[in-house]
């Protein structure tokens, strides 16, 4: 049964995930808090080994989830599920591509799905950044504003993008990699 509904969530995921990897973050939200499958804390995570791994985004998170929540054949269902949609879309444009190339509902439609994609993308980046900056629930706690960030992400982000600025010409996946080891760095110090 939970097979099923791996395919199942992974499915609509990818049905209505317009624009890429990044905007299923939002289903993969609803996901967590529906089945409990994992944490949003685990998702920011996630989304890390996501980025950092090759691959799209999209399917790189949805193996992860199969995979932690029932093991390689969890991840093999989840991906399958993710992937299933794009296929048949794609199957079905190819087949009227040539009469709808010019269809101004079509244009219009296409035109409509920009900025609900962007959208999805804004919204999930910016809770990738709640989880990764900033610690709302301490502050609630404390009441400090010493205590509403995280100090360390935050350097580490601002570090990043400086260096990114300075160093125009380095593939991203040197950043992706240097900040790999600040992280496996911070967790061996203790920081």
């Amino acid at each position: 049964m939970i097979y099923l509904r791996l395919f199942y969530e992974f499915f609509k995921a990818g049905l209505f995930s317009i624009g890429g990897g990044l905007a299923t973050l939002p289903f993969l939200y609803h996901i967590s808090d529906t089945t409990g499958w994992f944490t949003h804390s685990k998702l920011a995570d996630m989304v890390a080994i996501s980025e950092s791994t090759p691959g799209p985004i999209g399917v790189n998170m949805a193996t992860y989830v199969g995979f932690t929540t029932k093991g390689i054949l969890g991840a093999v269902v989840a991906t399958i599920g993710l992937i299933t949609p794009s296929i048949i879309v794609i199957l079905i444009i190819a087949g009227f591509l040539k009469a709808f190339r010019d269809n101004r509902y079509v244009k219009g439609a296409f035109y409509g799905l920009r900025p609900a994609s962007t959208g999805l993308i804004t919204a999930a980046g910016v809770s990738v950044v709640m989880i990764s900056l900033v610690q709302w629930d301490l502050f609630q706690q404390t009441g400090s504003i010493w205590d509403l960030f995280h100090w360390k992400g935050l350097l580490l982000a601002v570090v990043i993008f400086l260096l990114t600025k300075v160093f125009k010409k380095l593939h991203p996946a040197v950043f992706i990699g240097a900040s790999a080891v600040v992280g496996i760095l911070f967790g061996f110090a203790g920081v």
